[in-house]
């Protein structure tokens, strides 16, 4: 939110200059991001007065003009604008002004005319915007001849950039943020009187409120015969141009100002345009609108709507319709001012792809009370500035609910604080931010929050509200008095840390990405997954809670491929979600992707890719760990988003705990990567749980080792002829494992396996004979199984 730091010191004016009062809102979580001035660095510029027009007697795009600012003689300036003319109140540059850009006013001689300043545009003095036509700015009739223009247009102001947190809706005004800045620097606040004004015709426009429980209190009223050639007076475009706001239309231009002022966001109908009274109610389904920035969107039935007999004339809380708009032709108008519940208005605007100040504020909750009130404030304005009738105020008001009152124990500050404050200065602080309580036993207050605050549930809101005004800088640190215990570690669970240090010395990163991700990358990767829809998400690309990490690492990678990352091995661990059986289902994971290179480029080997087998080492690694090598198996299996000749599926006593493969190469299209890339996902409860480490003796005697190589068809699997192999090799047999993989051209359908097979005797040495004999069952049972053929 922006605001002019002039209009907030109208309300509240602590002796802090604009540095040390953005401090203080920033300590107090009302961050203030950038202090702009509204105008750029200019002096010696006054209000002067045209008083006469002769054209150029050398130049015909010239004229030469004689201008009085207060002097004893009038001067003459040169100007090639074309708006100037007799009688005009302008911004004039003396001899001797400093305007933005370095620029020195002198006495200049312009096509044989001596000139003695300039008539200056909004542009030339750093106003962003203005009311001006192209030309010279003009200014009000009634602007004072040789006043100072910094004083006269408050140019010696700053707008304030303020970052609102969600839940602090109340703030997004003068009248909320003023509430604070006075409780925070203890400074008397002034709210400007706002009276009814009294109903000058008998007029009134039907309302019905069809949908009580979204909105609760509606109110509006006729006013007729507004000028049409009304101009939004200088202090109020001024005021809105110094808060960030352009002005539009007077009856717009004060709908805005009140909303900046009050906080409560209004909109004004075109009368002549609505017909057969006004209705809030839920949308019909496929009702259509256009919208005042020309959006034309298709409605849903959880929307809510304000509509007349015809047609649907706003989308209540977010954007008014095209057709009903105020503008220069309009003579009537319908001011209507609404409470509308948070949850009806929260994520409406984001929808259907539309911003607006009032969905910006409904959504986070507006003073209820303030319904009335801004009406009245906004018709006091109208008819000053537009001069029109106003009708008497129609309003449909049903119950609000209650504010549930917070029982507050005055000791628990400082057990959650560290620090005391005396019970006095509670009070006061509760006061200033328009707490109420009363105590009902010792120690103990029973506070109501205001109106205006939505986001005072419980004890620990209130514990935060008086240190945030205390100020969070008063609270010293300390160093924790109190017993250390360490807890016991089973050695049944291996740390977490343990998984992701061996991860980091292979060369992984970790990452950390949202929660949520985009709807149609979580299809493509997970298509059999119930995805579990966000009601209220940031944007529509994290729409959806994660059921995989894969999309937040194909996101990661996505990015760094675009800025020529090209190798790059990350790896994530946290919760994805799942609907299964109707119920909503965390599970933890650890999850890696990686591409590019097997190793740096260097001169002494040879650059290749990644390959399956050199990431599925790294899994391997993981499960090592585990002491569970045997017990996990690489099943080959099928997973939407993997390669269906490059996947596999991991599986621990008949269970599936992970998946790894190369990424599907239509997914690498789909997404525009270089491939190829390899994932693997794996349950962190089935990597981090492991076997009880056990003593195991060493043999002291030789090992021996035989070498078998064989012919067999491609449908088997390495891993089924070494389950046989260790079934059968006995109880010396140590270790066994695939060393050589060969494919002929002539044996299409078969291929060559070598595997080294070591026995060891824990007692003894081993002779020929027995090992003979165990590698002739080995080669028995295989050729049983699996019709081996032993190469020569």
């Amino acid at each position: 939110m922006k605001l002019s730091e002039l209009w907030l010191r109208e309300w509240v004016n602590p002796a802090l200059n604009v540095e040390q009062l953005a401090q203080k809102l920033s300590l107090a979580g009302l961050e203030v991001a950038a202090i702009n001035p509204v105008a750029g660095s200019f002096s010696q510029v006054v209000v002067g007065q045209i008083l006469a027009i002769a054209p150029h007697p050398d130049a015909s795009r010239l004229q030469v003009c004689t201008v009085d600012i207060g002097s004893k003689e009038a001067l003459t300036i040169v100007c090639g604008a074309k708006n100037p003319c007799v009688g005009l109140k302008v911004a004039v540059a003396q001899i001797g002004a400093h305007l933005p850009n370095d620029l020195l006013i002198k006495t200049a001689k312009l096509r044989g005319v001596v000139s003695q300043g300039m008539l200056c545009s909004s542009s030339e003095l750093g106003l962003s915007e203005t009311l001006a036509e192209a030309g010279i700015l003009v200014l009000p009739e009634a602007a004072p001849i040789g006043k100072d223009l910094r004083d006269y247009l408050q140019l010696d102001d700053y707008c304030l950039d303020i970052h609102i947190t969600p839940n602090r809706g109340d703030c997004l005004s003068v009248k909320g943020l003023a509430r604070d800045v006075a409780a925070i620097a203890r400074t008397p606040l002034t709210s400007p009187s706002i009276a009814n004004v009294p109903a000058v015709i008998a007029d009134k426009y039907a309302i019905k409120v069809e949908s009580p429980e979204d909105c609760p209190h509606y109110c509006g009223r006729i006013i007729r015969h507004i000028n049409q050639q009304a101009k939004t007076p200088l202090w109020l475009s001024e005021r809105l141009r110094h808060s960030g706001l352009r002005t539009i239309h007077p009856v717009v231009d004060v709908g805005n100002y009140v909303m900046l002022e009050l906080g409560q966001p209004l909109h004004a109908f075109d009368l002549a345009k609505l017909s057969g009274g006004i209705q809030v109610r839920r949308a019909r389904a496929d009702e259509e609108v256009t919208l005042l920035d020309g959006k034309k969107v298709i409605l849903d039935k959880e929307s809510l709507v304000i509509a007349d007999k015809a047609q649907v004339q706003a989308i209540a809380g977010v954007m008014g319709a095209a057709h009903s708009a105020v503008s220069t032709t309009s003579k009537d108008i319908f001011l209507e001012s609404a409470f509308f519940n948070p949850a009806i208005i929260a994520g409406r605007a984001r929808q259907y792809g539309l911003n607006s100040d009032s969905a910006y504020r409904f959504e986070r909750g507006v003073d209820p009370s303030l319904t009335l009130i801004a009406l009245e404030r906004a018709t006091e304005l109208l008819t000053e500035i537009v001069a029109g009738q106003a009708g008497p105020v129609v309003q449909i008001q049903h119950a609000n609910t209650k504010i549930a009152p917070i029982l507050f124990h005055l000791p628990h500050f400082q057990k959650l604080l560290g620090i005391s404050l005396r019970e006095e200065q509670m009070a006061a602080i509760f006061q200033a931010l328009g707490i109420s309580f009363v105590a009902v036993q010792a120690e103990v207050w029973q506070v109501t929050p205001p109106s205006w605050r939505f986001d005072l549930v419980l004890e620990v809101d209130l514990i935060e509200e008086l240190a945030r005004i205390h100020g969070y800088q008063h609270i010293l640190p300390t160093l924790p008095n109190t017993r250390l215990e360490f807890l016991p570690q089973p050695e049944t669970k291996l740390p977490l840390s343990r998984l992701r240090h061996l991860l980091i010395d292979k060369g992984y990163h970790e990452t950390i990405n949202y929660s949520f991700t985009a709807p149609k990358l979580q299809h493509l990767v997970a298509p059999q997954s119930s995805a579990l829809n966000l009601l209220n998400p940031i944007s529509s690309e994290l729409a959806v809670m994660r059921s995989s990490l894969w999309p937040g690492l194909l996101n990661t990678l996505i990015y760094n491929q675009q800025r020529q990352q090209l190798n790059l091995r990350l790896f994530e661990t946290g919760l994805c979600f799942q609907i299964a059986h109707g119920k909503l289902e965390q599970t933890d994971y650890l999850a890696a992707i990686a591409s590019g290179n097997k190793l740096p480029e260097q001169w002494g080997v040879a650059s290749t890719s990644l390959d399956f087998f050199s990431v599925k080492s790294d899994v391997e690694a993981l499960i090592h760990l585990m002491g569970k090598s045997a017990a996990i198996e690489f099943v080959t299996g099928t997973h939407p988003a993997l390669h269906p000749g490059q996947s596999s599926t991991l599986q621990h006593a008949g269970h599936v705990i992970g998946h790894f493969g190369a990424l599907h190469p239509k997914l690498i299209v789909d997404l525009d990567l270089i491939g190829p890339i390899y994932l693997f996902e794996l349950k962190t409860a089935a990597v981090t749980s492991r076997n009880l480490p056990r003593f195991n003796a060493f043999s002291k005697f030789p090992v021996v080792r035989r070498d078998i190589s064989f012919w067999l068809s491609e449908k088997y699997a390495a891993q089924t002829i070494l389950d046989k192999v260790h079934e059968k090799g006995g109880d010396w047999l140590n270790q066994a494992y695939l060393f050589d993989v060969y494919f002929s051209a002539e044996e299409k359908e078969k291929r060559s396996l070598a595997l080294a097979l070591y026995w060891q005797h824990p007692s003894r040495t081993l002779v020929d004979a027995e090992v003979d004999a165990l590698v002739q069952k080995v080669i028995a049972s295989l050729k049983q199984s699996f019709a081996i053929q032993l190469r020569d």
